[in-house]
């Protein structure tokens, strides 16, 4: 099957940047949110987003005006009855995801195949929940999503070979590379990430060098573009904590517990960039 259409539930960082992805490659997006408000706020990051794009040239003002005639905001679930793909990029909390994904079920036709852009929880758990396993598949974009050339597209133990085709070839359209991974704990790229910077946090904690020092340490001797701290700041150390939570549980080994200093820092609010202060203030 070919996607011509595209939902997406959530119109934050995530929703908001596939819908971006999707628009600038002549691809129709309905992006969803629980209000008006949000979904606005959605809206305005992607036009202020392409705004710069225009600045530098990289897109004229017509190219501006047409892609953002083809997001369509909205906070009515009934608008996907017409959709190739709904993607869902709701926070990361399983309860709330089966929630959608049976309000989902509910409008949109037989055909149309779901995606979850989870990070950590599992695709072939959500596709049980659904009616349509087959046609239920992770693609797990990166932040910041027009930027990021990498979609993550994760198999459930029931995912067919023709959803797994037409959603990679709707990577491809997107102007992503897509590399397809097994179902698994944190998948592929955060199983790696992740415990890479929790370890950072362990040598933090135990005094072996400052922040500055372990991210400068991993810029100049590891050629990474942002050190593991200041990256750990900006996905925000609740979110870090949480996915470490788990791999601890979903693996049952000891080498992915968080660092003690991690859940420290999230029980007194200081969660990175978000909150103004983590491992370094903003």
């Amino acid at each position: 099957m070919s996607i011509k259409k595209v939902g997406i539930i959530g119109a934050g960082t995530m929703g908001n940047g596939i819908a971006q992805a999707c628009a600038v490659t002549g691809i129709p997006a309905v992006m969803l949110d629980i209000n008006d408000a949000a979904v606005q706020k959605g809206v305005a990051t992607i036009s202020s987003s392409l705004d710069r794009l225009v600045k530098k040239e990289k897109m004229t003002a017509e190219q501006k005006a047409a892609a953002m005639a083809l997001v369509k905001p909205t906070t009515a679930m009934a608008d996907f009855g017409d959709v190739d793909i709904v993607i869902e990029a709701a926070t990361e909390n399983l309860g709330l995801k089966l929630k959608i994904l049976k309000d989902v079920e509910a409008v949109i036709s037989a055909d149309t195949i779901i995606a979850s852009n989870t990070s950590s929880i599992s695709i072939t758990q959500l596709a049980a929940a659904t009616g349509r396993a087959g046609k239920f598949i992770g693609m797990h974009f990166f932040n910041p999503v027009p930027m990021m050339a990498l979609v993550e597209l994760i198999r459930g133990l029931q995912t067919s070979d023709e959803t797994h085709a037409a959603v990679e070839a709707l990577s491809k359209t997107l102007g992503k590379t897509p590399i397809t991974v097994k179902n698994n704990p944190g998948f592929v790229v955060n199983r790696i990430l992740c415990p890479m910077i929790n370890e950072a946090i362990f040598v933090l904690a135990e005094g072996l060098a400052s922040p500055e020092e372990i991210d400068a340490g991993m810029k100049l001797g590891c050629n990474h573009p942002i050190g593991p701290l200041a990256l750990a700041d900006m996905i925000g150390l609740d979110t870090m904590l949480a996915v470490m939570n788990v791999f601890y549980e979903g693996f049952n080994d000891s080498k992915y517990r968080p660092a003690p200093l991690l859940k420290e820092m999230v029980a007194a609010g200081y969660l990175g960039r978000k909150t103004g202060r983590g491992f370094y203030q903003y």
